[in-house]
């Protein structure tokens, strides 16, 4: 069976909370005064208490002199730093966080770096060459030989994509054992001049860094066994969601239309989808649910018939976390891992497109 042998995660040591929200929108929000009176509003509505960040030193101290990166806007044209800038802080940000988590996984599955066969990454806020990947395999270490391949630039459910990857190398090969590692550092792409959807990403997006060892197991006990992974879109919906490559950071679109797209389209595509392992979605005993926020969250309920208990694990982790990008769903499974969550598991992100990706445990 091809198993998940370790879960590892990584947090920034800088945070901020909903209490920092006031100051954000008086010094970081090129916006009327209308709008920074609104945002404390939007971030109680987001049910994220703390989010982590790499552009945060840890202290008491007030955001401004927390701050590494953005400076308060000083004009009406401010939009912060230019995207060349916040690459480069990703490049110096993003490969201690990816050491941290995979240290971790490596420790859980009692494997040592050597036993590495190979080693996927994953990562859409961040791009430089050599990237992470490299620095992993010389601060591990891995073997230098260690075939590695990066997921880039897909979105949130990036992290099944990689899946998918290691899930491959692993029935190729029944003594492969694979490093998984998603690294997402979204804080580097605030926006000052922030429209409704992008104030929305804002408040929403954060730091964080998970990996996974995949391989086969004889175990039998406390194990997650990856039966197989999905892919599906959603129709008409191309434009719902983007993810582009800014002036100033990368630029997200995110329609409102988006949680009544998963409420109408969703439970058609899951019923096709878990046919195909001969399973019902009521056969389905937890929900890992990508927590892209509270609204989506909800309508995936309605779509599923499922309350707010069933996703408590994803509720938990977007108030504990905020969305991290890709990085969430490893975060999730292994909350769920640690609650002793019942099989089979439903793993579930959503991304630009509107696209679907699954994994299935048992």
């Amino acid at each position: 069976m091809i198993t998940i042998l370790g879960i590892g995660t990584a947090i920034p040591e800088g945070y901020f909370s909903q209490s920092d929200s006031q100051e954000i929108a008086d010094h970081f929000l090129n916006k009327d005064e209308q709008h920074q009176r609104l945002l404390p509003i939007l971030y109680k509505k987001t049910k994220v208490k703390r989010r982590y960040s790499v552009t945060l030193k840890s202290s008491n101290k007030n955001l401004q002199d927390r701050q590494m990166l953005y400076s308060p806007i000083n004009s009406s044209t401010d939009n912060g730093p230019g995207t060349a800038q916040r690459m480069r802080f990703f490049e110096q940000s993003a490969s201690q966080l990816a050491l941290k988590s995979s240290q971790e996984a490596l420790q859980q599955a009692k494997l040592s770096p050597d036993q590495i066969t190979h080693l996927v990454t994953v990562s859409c806020t961040g791009m430089s060459a050599p990237g992470f990947d490299i620095d992993l395999v010389h601060t591990l270490p891995l073997n230098p030989d260690t075939p590695r391949t990066h997921v880039g630039f897909m979105g949130c459910h990036a992290a099944i994509n990689g899946l998918r990857v290691a899930e491959a190398f692993t029935r190729n090969d029944s003594s492969a054992k694979v490093l998984l590692c998603s690294t997402e550092l979204c804080s580097l792409h605030y926006q000052y001049q922030a429209d409704a959807s992008q104030m929305v990403a804002n408040a929403l997006f954060a730091d964080g860094s998970a990996a996974l060892v995949l391989g086969q197991s004889d175990a039998t006990t406390d194990i997650w066994s990856l039966q197989g992974c999905g892919t599906g879109m959603i129709a008409g919906s191309h434009d719902m969601m983007s993810w582009r490559v800014g002036d100033y950071g990368f630029d997200m679109t995110l329609s409102p239309e988006l949680p009544d797209l998963i409420k109408n389209h969703l439970s058609p595509w899951m019923k096709r989808w878990l046919s195909k392992f001969d399973l019902k979605p009521e056969d389905i005993k937890t929900w890992a649910v990508h927590p892209g926020g509270p609204k989506i969250l909800q309508g995936f309920q309605q779509a599923m018939n499922l309350s707010n208990e069933d996703l408590s694990a994803s509720y938990h982790i977007l108030e504990q976390f905020g969305n991290m990008s890709s990085s969430t769903i490893l975060f999730l499974m292994k909350e769920l891992q640690h609650r002793k969550a019942e099989l089979p598991c439903v793993a579930i992100g959503f991304g630009p497109g509107i696209t679907i990706e699954s994994a299935l445990f048992c």
